[in-house]
């Protein structure tokens, strides 16, 4: 029944199935990761969570300017805010950077990690 066991084990551990591990961004382009000191992994073994990455998104926005004036001295340009109202895309600056430290994931098989996070 033990060898048993250990040989189900061994089948599992041979397969390689997801993993946890941890690294860091030591090139942003191209995209480099050092996972736990032992190896390097490039941008073509990697996927990228959104978390991770720079993307477009909406919102919907009720704001104004700041203060803003002309320089001529007439009353159309004097000192002003102009309101921004509604649903507007914005893009969110989320690449990563050299140093970031990261959460990745390693796919079953080992052959690609996902980047899930910044830690």
């Amino acid at each position: 029944m033990q060898i048993m066991k250990q040989s189900a084990v061994d089948a599992v551990n041979a397969a390689k199935p997801a993993q946890i591990c941890f690294g860091t961004v030591v090139s942003a382009s191209p995209l480099a990761i050092n996972v736990e000191q032992k190896m390097t992994l490039y941008s073509e073994q990697l996927a990228l969570a959104r978390e991770v990455t720079d993307y477009v998104t909406e919102i919907t926005v009720d704001w104004e300017t700041e203060d803003e004036e002309g320089g001529s001295g007439e009353e159309a340009f004097a000192k002003h805010k102009h309101g921004i109202k509604g649903r507007k895309s914005v893009i969110v600056h989320n690449g990563l950077k050299v140093g970031d430290s990261v959460v990745l994931m390693r796919i079953q098989g080992g052959q690609k990690y996902l980047v899930v996070d910044r830690i």
